[in-house]
């Protein structure tokens, strides 16, 4: 079996399938700067696809066997390009290797010091930014690849020249076992992705996995308050960096307080106060992300001011309660999440605003997601005081479930299920006063619904 570490050499040519891909985009941009000759192909164009083709690398929208050039050596595709896929069966027949996506990244960490690895089922995307924001601070120059947009950045990744790289790492498909963590960060550990695992206890064995990568000399930082992430690593054995809201982590916060929709609080490390933190970002989920990053941070030896300043700059990631602007007095905020446990976070988030109505704009992400999940969804959808539900997002899958969002809908009393975003829309003009908040959510695009009213 080839080892993509034999190919990270300057002029070796790769061809990327789903280029324009939240993770693959810069993947290919990393390659390029390492001296590859790469070239890629979409199903659409984007932004992302527009900015390669701007660095110079080639990109074919539509996947055709053409696209695979007489010379490529080697082919990287994502978790959503399958082997019918036109490109697939021609490298297989010409004895191209074909490499994961992450089998990539975890070559490319290889030639790091310290690869510090965020997991968790929810929470990612914004811990990895937050740690960027406290290594940038702590002037370590990191390589960066998130899962979103980050404003420091003006884009969800980094390169850079320091020992340290950051990656966000997704349990789908045990995409994350492909990686080399130095530093192992477990958020949380929940039921998703249950088109893929069979259940909790399959998810717990991945993550169980993940952990277990982590050399001897390395770091595992663990959320103490999470059940299923203590339980999934207790059998490994080792000792565990904690953290945590009680002083039985390593790492926990004293003192939380709200001011308006930040939080402040005080940080401690072994019983002794480190840093006092102010958090541009509601809810005390985020306080517990902030403790993950501090912790993770610590681990690579970041000083208190760093942590605080990194963290005092932190304002948010894109689609992550990103505030897109007001409509007819309304604010309007988008939010990727996808799962009941994200919505809670959220809606818990927000009650405490002061806002005299919360309206949501939800849109299910995949129809195994929503059936698996079902009475979960229902329960923290009767919250807002107003639900649309979208139809769901296929991503994907197709319905073999059998399920729309008017099955939700049906059990949400006062919701409305409209079958297009223009209906959704056109209720909103009419719904949307002073004093409301407006949250369109999900992982799909329902962030254009927002973007439509505030542009009007």
């Amino acid at each position: 079996m080839a080892d993509f570490q034999e190919y990270l050499k300057p002029g070796m040519r790769g061809h990327l399938i789903g280029v324009g891909g939240v993770s693959m985009a810069p993947l290919a941009e990393v390659l390029a700067g390492m001296g590859l000759v790469i070239d890629g192909s979409d199903m659409s164009e984007s932004e992302k696809t527009e900015h390669l083709r701007a660095l110079g690398i080639d990109v074919k929208i539509g996947h055709s066997a053409m696209n695979v050039a007489p010379d490529i050596q080697f082919i990287v595709r994502t978790a959503a390009v399958h082997d019918e896929n036109p490109e697939i069966v021609e490298a297989r027949a010409r004895g191209i290797p074909v490499f994961e996506r992450a089998e990539a990244w975890g070559a490319i960490m290889c030639d790091y010091a310290n690869a510090l690895c965020i997991a968790g089922t929810h929470g990612k995307t914004t811990t990895t930014s937050m740690c960027t924001h406290i290594l940038m601070a702590a002037e370590r120059d990191p390589t960066v690849m998130i899962g979103g947009t980050l404003p420091l950045l003006h884009a969800g990744h980094r390169v850079g020249k320091g020992n340290t790289i950051i990656l966000e790492s997704c349990e789908y498909h045990d995409s994350f076992l492909a990686f080399h963590p130095t530093i192992a960060v477990i958020l949380d550990v929940d039921a998703d992705h249950l088109d893929y695992f069979s259940g909790l206890e399959q998810v717990k064995e991945s993550f169980r996995a993940f952990a277990a990568k982590v050399p001897p000399e390395g770091r595992i930082v663990a959320n103490l308050d999470d059940r299923n992430t203590m339980d999934a690593l207790e059998p490994l054995g080792r000792e565990l960096f904690t953290f945590g809201l009680t002083d039985k982590a390593d790492v926990y916060a004293r003192n939380i307080r709200r001011v308006g929709a930040n939080s402040e609080f005080d940080v401690y490390v072994h019983g002794r106060f480190f840093t006092t933190v102010t958090l541009h970002v509601p809810g005390i989920h985020n306080v517990k992300n902030a403790l993950a990053a501090t912790a993770a941070c610590i681990c690579l030896g970041v000083r208190p001011n760093a942590v605080k300043y990194g963290l005092a700059g932190f304002n948010g990631a894109g689609r992550r309660f990103e505030f897109k602007g007001k409509y007819n007095g309304a604010d309007v905020y988008d939010d990727y999440a996808h799962h009941p446990g994200e919505l809670q976070a959220l809606l818990d988030a927000v009650e405490p605003l002061g806002y005299k109505r919360t309206i949501l704009v939800f849109q299910p992400h995949t129809y195994s997601r929503t059936a698996a999940l079902f009475e979960d969804f229902v329960e923290q959808l009767k919250r807002p005081d107003v639900a649309y539900l979208a139809e769901i997002y296929a991503a994907r899958e197709t319905n073999t479930c059998g399920i729309s969002s008017a099955d939700l809908a049906r059990r949400i009393p006062g919701s409305l299920f409209l079958d297009s975003f223009e209906e959704i829309e056109s209720s909103l003009r009419a719904t949307a006063r002073p004093g409301d908040i407006i949250l369109t959510v999900g992982a799909g695009d329902v962030y254009k619904i927002g973007e439509d009213l505030v542009r009007e």
